[in-house]
């Protein structure tokens, strides 16, 4: 059977709209298949029926239609969408997933396409995609389209937001037809900010040059789950944790925020790890007016007109220096903490904003009180972004993975 681009939308609200979508797919030479998770009739049932759904769910069409409770009908479907959709790709018919709604519509579609692997095309036109997307989004590579206008009807605005968003569906869905000619080499993930950048570029070109593919996260909370995700799902083979600045945004309430097993998962794995603590020198805010009031008198640095840095006291720091050590003392796998005395980040150095000499022997102190003799520490007194330390890093790493992997040697800048 071939691949199908899957459209998941309820056809008792939205059943012009999504056949619409699915006409346009079909006319540049795509098959569709459309699962149903509207509650009620509709003139088209779908390829996949309500029915079916709802009982993947744990329910009955008729037991739904009886209670008469949106929220509690939105996350049936929303289970039963993403139980059909997760079958459909085990049995590998799925080329692409579309979707679109409002809340309710882009709740259900985007927690079905987040069942979905790595590099499956997704797309969702969304009346919410202009503001927070992550908890549709998550760790997925979904992509989602503004519709500007409800979607509700086809007029002369919708319809040609709607075929954009199919047409480029297509596309991806034809363009995944031409192989990627790459050569394959084991994955490494690492975690960077723009206060890490040098540290991390050096080390990801020492480990490039000694036959490893490193991948860069953005440390925005998204991104050090993204690579956790990535690592859960057996993507990489060892990890460069030098930005591990979720932490503080996590403990004091900035918005860069992780999951609570961030910096567990790759020692849980038993995936090599090495692990620094960039940018625990800030928590970070949006532009100036978001940032809480009860933080008046803190110390700040304007990063950019959207992003406010906020520097974290000595009192913050002993505790993400306990934190760090309590997660890092779960690891099953090799695991080395790297500490930079000379400073944390771009701002936390001799002459800088965010220096900090009190802050990062508060640091230092949480993790050597609380830091299981297993995990191992080195110290060195340069700042993070010194060439010294992303050589030491990489060659920590190289010795890590030497044992597991073949012809890796130490390297130097």
């Amino acid at each position: 059977m071939s691949k199908k681009i899957v459209l998941i939308g309820s056809l008792d609200t939205k059943e012009t709209e999504f056949l619409y979508v699915k006409d346009i797919i079909e006319e540049s030479g795509v098959e569709t298949l459309l699962i149903n998770t509207g509650v009620y009739e509709s003139f088209s049932v779908g390829d996949i029926r309500n029915e079916e759904v709802a009982i993947a769910g744990g329910s009955t069409i008729e037991e739904l239609r009886q209670k008469n409770d949106r929220g509690h009908a939105v996350a049936v479907m929303t289970k039963g969408a993403v139980t059909v959709l997760s079958n459909l790709v085990e049995d590998d018919q799925v080329a692409g997933v579309f979707g679109m709604g409002g809340t309710a519509g882009t709740t259900v579609s985007a927690a079905a396409m987040r069942s979905v692997p790595v590099g499956v095309p997704k797309l969702i036109v969304s009346t919410v995609a202009s503001g927070n997307t992550r908890p549709y989004v998550g760790e997925k590579d979904i992509m989602m389209m503004y519709s500007i206008v409800d979607i509700a009807g086809i007029n002369s605005l919708s319809a040609r937001i709607l075929r954009n968003a199919a047409n480029a569906l297509s596309g991806m869905v034809k363009g995944n037809s031409i192989p990627i000619v790459y050569e394959e080499k084991p994955m490494i993930g690492a975690t960077m900010f723009g206060v890490t950048t040098p540290c991390v570029n050096q080390t990801r070109e020492i480990l490039e040059k000694n036959g490893f593919d490193v991948l860069v996260f953005h440390a925005t909370g998204a991104g050090g789950d993204a690579m956790e995700n990535l690592i859960t799902d057996g993507f990489i083979q060892g990890v460069v944790d030098i930005t591990t600045t979720e932490l503080a945004d996590g403990l004091v309430g900035g918005i860069f925020c992780s999951g609570e097993n961030r910096l567990e998962v790759a020692g849980l794995k038993g995936i090599p790890q090495v692990v620094s603590v960039g940018a625990l020198d800030m928590v970070n805010f949006g532009p100036p007016e978001t940032v809480p009031e009860k933080f008046n008198d803190r110390k700040f640095y304007q990063h950019n007109p959207t992003t406010t840095l906020m520097r974290t006291t000595v009192e913050e720091n002993f505790i993400l220096g306990e934190t760090l050590a309590r997660k890092l003392n779960k690891s099953t796998s090799p695991t080395v903490l790297v500490f930079p005395k000379g400073g944390v980040s771009l701002l936390d150095k001799s002459g800088q904003p965010f220096e900090g000499i009190e802050e990062r022997q508060a640091l230092y102190n949480g993790i050597k009180e609380t830091l299981n003799p297993q995990v191992k520490l080195v110290e060195v007194e340069e700042d993070i972004n010194h060439p010294v330390v992303a050589s030491l890093i990489a060659n920590q790493l190289l010795e890590l993975l030497s044992t597991r992997i073949g012809g890796v040697e130490n390297a130097s800048v």
